[in-house]
């Protein structure tokens, strides 16, 4: 005891967050998992609250967005399809796509989007990331159903490969949290990266396979092209859904580059973190 400390004294704990190049200490993310599925529920109740069409929104922007590409890119500039409808076949790479697109957007605003709670209460900065990127989940199951009903309707069979979707799933979530915990320390202390972001996920739809056929890219360079994460995962969902080009031989190097996006992210973030209420 500290001879200016009194007997019977409540003592002061004091709580600083992880400085320099520490360990990730992502046991305490666990701890504090509950936390984790009630920001993950209130992230999705805002989003629909006093919305008038609800979770139809996340019906109509892949809805919108394949009726665009389709015009466009399927009947004016005549991009092959793989045999496949051109509707389905740009569905297909836009869910997994949108996956991404939100959970990166709105993990790299959350941090800036929670000050309130982050400047008062402690808790492991982590959870906030990633709660973000976990909310996109309901969307992208509801848009799944679009996908069924248009394969459905065009009358594209469903092949064993199906069973594989979810992979390709996590490694979307898993790109997105990676760019995100980038982006999201960088946000808090500049500002102007909110309105970066949606040209440079701009730049990157169409640097993806999305609106055309990886068969497009030539071959030589197919293992280059797949060092965007978004290769892999696209192709991937194509693959598993109706037998498109084998993804194998691209997802190593975009789960690669994901892998060291996202360590890389983890330990800036945890560095960046102990300067988040300075710029709150």
């Amino acid at each position: 005891m500290s001879p200016h400390e009194h007997p019977g004294a409540t003592p002061t704990i004091r709580i600083r967050p992880a400085s320099g190049w520490n360990a990730l200490d992502l046991a305490s993310v666990w701890e504090y998992r509950e936390l984790v599925y009630y920001m993950v529920w209130r992230d999705i109740k805002v989003r629909y609250k006093q919305t008038v069409l609800g979770v139809g929104w996340a019906v109509i922007q892949p809805l919108a967005s394949m009726v665009v590409f389709t015009v466009i890119f399927g009947r004016l500039a005549q991009l092959p399809s793989e045999g496949v409808p051109y509707p389905v076949f740009t569905l297909a790479a836009l869910l997994p796509w949108q996956l991404f697109s939100s959970g990166f957007t709105g993990a790299a605003n959350s941090v800036s989007g929670n000050a309130s709670v982050i400047s008062k209460v402690y808790f492991p900065r982590l959870i906030v990331p990633l709660a973000a990127v976990a909310a996109t989940v309901v969307d992208f199951a509801i848009s799944l159903l679009l996908l069924v009903a248009m394969m459905l309707w065009y009358g594209v069979p469903f092949g064993a490969n199906i069973v594989f979707l979810p992979v390709f799933a996590v490694v979307a979530l898993v790109t997105a949290c990676a760019a995100g915990l980038w982006t999201a320390s960088l946000n808090v202390k500049y500002r102007d990266v909110r309105y970066l972001l949606p040209y440079f996920l701009q730049l990157w739809l169409f640097a993806s396979p999305v609106v055309y056929s990886i068969t497009l890219v030539p071959q030589q360079y197919q293992a280059l092209y797949a060092l965007n994460p978004l290769v892999g995962v696209i192709q991937g969902f194509r693959w598993a859904l109706f037998g498109s080009q084998s993804p194998w031989p691209l997802l190593g190097g975009s789960i690669a580059v994901t892998l060291v996006v996202l360590v890389s992210g983890l330990y800036f973030f945890r560095r960046a973190e102990e300067q988040f209420s300075d710029f709150l």
